[in-house]
């Protein structure tokens, strides 16, 4: 099933149906279906598809006659390579005024007290990993592109404001029902808030 709230975190942000969609990054393609079902022309694309609509292509090798009205982005930038011909790309790809929906982890805040919560929680599933904190948070800073990042590289061909910050570890890999619970500890400080919202639009 997709992720109700996600799906309309994206479609509060797109242009009125039919219009062409590119997802970024679709993995099984549940928000392309959900798109495609509300009408709009979705062409959804990842280099490792995991769904029979979404097509094996990676961001930088979109047709370059291709044209979208929107594109959204959901938890998949931070992975994207070779960022910046990626980026690139996809602007080519929009058409003036067209929002870039994204939903991302700003790695740079990813933090031991994030990595303990995270692998205590899978713990308390019964799911065991055998690298530290530490470990984890050097692997994930070392790998993915930070926000600060992805939003210098867009910056040169899309307006946005400042990023909506949130929670993310319950979507990784654990359950929507500890969703209060992290953001509980957000509020407390007890937690970074790792989950960051942008809608960047198309320089005309």
């Amino acid at each position: 099933m997709p992720d109700v709230e996600v799906a309309a975190f994206v479609r509060a942000n797109l242009p009125p149906p039919p219009c062409r969609v590119l997802e970024v990054g679709a993995g099984e393609g549940e928000l392309a279906a959900t798109l495609a079902a509300a009408g709009y022309a979705v062409t959804a694309i990842d280099p490792d598809p995991r769904g029979d609509n979404v097509e094996r292509t990676a961001l930088a090798d979109v047709d370059p006659a291709a044209t979208f009205a929107a594109a959204a982005a959901i938890r998949s930038l931070h992975h994207v390579h070779p960022l910046t011909a990626s980026l690139q790309r996809l602007a080519e790809a929009l058409e003036p005024g067209a929002p870039l929906v994204i939903d991302e982890m700003d790695v740079a805040a990813f933090d031991r007290r994030a990595a303990d919560w995270w692998l205590g929680q899978q713990s308390a599933r019964g799911k065991v990993f055998d690298k530290s904190a530490e470990v984890l948070v050097e692997e994930h800073r070392t790998h993915l592109h930070s926000l600060d990042t992805m939003l210098e590289e867009l910056a040169g061909w899309f307006s946005f404001g400042a990023p909506v910050r949130g929670p993310w570890l319950f979507r990784w890999d654990l359950s929507p029902d500890l969703r209060d619970a992290e953001e509980a500890l957000i509020a407390a400080g007890d937690l970074p808030a790792l989950g960051a919202r942008i809608v960047a639009i198309r320089h005309t």
